[in-house]
């Protein structure tokens, strides 16, 4: 488990933008970023330990937020060569060492593509493909239309990467308009430093800060 050091000046300081104690009742979803294989199983490109150290408060999450009939959306990042979805040309150099390793293991129907074995996913939850780091600028739009369809005003953000594509969504959501919590525990990034610099980031502006044993409490709130 990797270590967070949250200032308790930035805890201070960005809790005048977004300080969530509570969560709305009926209208809060949990977002399990990229749980996927390629991120977390060690034979794949990106596998990393602290991703696969996050499995239990991420699949203690969702279990919770089941019981107390909230949703569970997980993402998958995805690559594809077919426009709109495609990313920009000079985005991804396949003649880089691990480049075209990466592309391979992120296409649909991959082995690095799919949701990591260890993850808990019910039938009831909704998996949607995203394209860009950020899940609010993939063109397919897919988290914010199911967002929009189930009325939902407040996000749980789990996963990985904390610095690219967990942060990525955590700024969008916030700037269009969603109350954003960020669960430090239950993200994860390559190194301690980056995933540190990035809930830094997201508690001064973006998003409330908090840990696993927290939240839970406040979806144990929610079944009460």
């Amino acid at each position: 488990m990797q270590r967070t050091r949250l200032p308790g000046w930035a805890r201070t300081r960005g809790a005048v933008l977004n300080d969530f104690p509570t969560l709305t009742p009926g209208r809060t979803a949990l977002v399990n970023i990229d749980m996927q294989n390629v991120f977390l199983a060690e034979d794949q490109v990106f596998g990393n330990e602290h991703a696969r150290a996050i499995v239990p408060p991420v699949n203690a999450l969702s279990q919770a937020m089941r019981g107390a009939g909230a949703p569970v959306i997980w993402t998958r990042q995805t690559h594809t060569f077919e426009p709109p979805l495609a990313p920009a040309d000079w985005q991804y150099d396949v003649e880089r060492p691990g480049v075209a390793a990466a592309i391979a293991a992120l296409q649909a129907g991959s082995v690095g593509h799919a949701l990591y074995p260890a993850v808990v996913v019910s039938p009831a939850d909704l998996v949607v493909d995203k394209h860009r780091y950020g899940a609010f600028s993939c063109p397919a739009g897919a988290l914010g239309r199911a967002l929009e369809r189930l009325a939902v005003e407040m996000l749980i953000l789990t996963g990985t990467l904390t610095n690219v594509c967990v942060e990525s969504t955590a700024r969008e959501a916030n700037m269009a308009g969603y109350k954003v919590i960020v669960v430090a525990d239950a993200t994860a990034a390559v190194t301690d430093a980056e995933h540190n610099a990035a809930l830094l980031n997201l508690r001064l502006n973006f998003a409330d800060v908090r840990r696993t044993r927290q939240v839970l409490r406040m979806i144990q709130a929610l079944s009460r």
